[in-house]
């Protein structure tokens, strides 16, 4: 007989691009019978499943504490991966804080709780950039991201001050590699690297995902890059069964951590044919 497996997904992801489908043959090869199943669905009994794996619930950061809510019930019934604890903790981009702490390279970031327009403009001065980059502490799929000079953030004030009236926020420097260079993903699966991308905005954007134009081109990631992500998995309290380490080249050829994916990156599952069949190798591993 076979074990099921859901594949947390969302109500609906048109306009998304998903991979996630690529998972369900392999899956099957090794007797588990795979299906996307949204985490608002209420008529679930995630005790069902034999396991739960988070994938594309890019709707999460409009509805987190919901979200949680629903982690810790599939946790209570069934194995859930990626691990509940890590995933709430990086649930809020503050977790790039406790990394830096650690000695992880991250992107120079400013931490805010609220929007003060004017404090704002000294974010340029601090940050010593004339472009910055404001970003909600929980968000996905670059939701309620603004690149903005000084004459931008003038004119955003009053749009700014209502996203953020009570809202944590990051500021940071925009980093123009990622315009001309691009941003580095690596994945990892259950710690073993698995493949790799470069993605590059589509012209006159900033936003490096599909959904905004994004170009996403599988590589052979540089034996720099490697080491340096994997430096920062292992600041990591579990391995996890997925994740996904965004990389970009910052000054004196250093590489800076954007993000460390725990909870709902897209994988890219196909832009190297025998990832599917590696997340499903790492998934089994993880179960015993």
């Amino acid at each position: 007989m076979l074990k099921k497996a859901a594949l947390l997904s969302m109500d609906s992801l048109e306009n998304f691009f998903t991979y996630d489908k690529l998972l369900i043959e392999p899956m099957k090869q090794f007797g588990w019978l795979a299906e996307e199943v949204s985490w608002r669905n209420k008529n679930i009994n995630w005790g069902d499943y034999d396991a739960v794996i988070v994938r594309s619930t890019w709707d999460y950061q409009h509805d987190s504490e919901k979200f949680v809510e629903v982690l810790n019930k599939i946790n209570s019934l069934t194995h859930l991966e990626n691990d509940l604890e890590l995933m709430k903790w990086n649930m809020n981009k503050k977790y790039l804080f406790d990394l830096e702490k650690k000695g992880v390279k991250i992107v120079t970031t400013l931490w805010e709780n609220k929007f003060d327009r004017a404090k704002a403009l000294s974010y340029f001065e601090t940050l010593d950039s004339e472009e910055i980059i404001i970003k909600p502490n929980i968000s996905a799929s670059a939701d309620n991201t603004f690149r903005l000079n000084k004459n931008k953030l003038v004119s955003s004030f009053d749009k700014l001050e209502n996203i953020f009236a009570d809202r944590e926020f990051m500021v940071q420097p925009f980093i123009k590699n990622i315009i001309s260079e691009g941003e580095y993903s690596l994945f990892f699966f259950n710690g073993k690297l698995s493949h790799s991308v470069r993605k590059i905005p589509k012209e006159n954007d900033f936003r490096v995902q599909e959904e905004h134009g994004g170009d996403i081109q599988p590589i052979t990631a540089p034996e720099k890059v490697v080491v340096v992500a994997e430096s920062i998995i292992k600041q990591l309290s579990t391995t996890p069964l997925y994740l996904r380490v965004d990389l970009v080249r910052v000054e004196n050829d250093r590489f800076a951590l954007m993000e460390l994916e725990l909870i709902e990156p897209s994988l890219y599952l196909n832009k190297d044919k025998e990832a599917p069949l590696r997340f499903v190798k790492a998934f089994l591993e993880k179960m015993g």
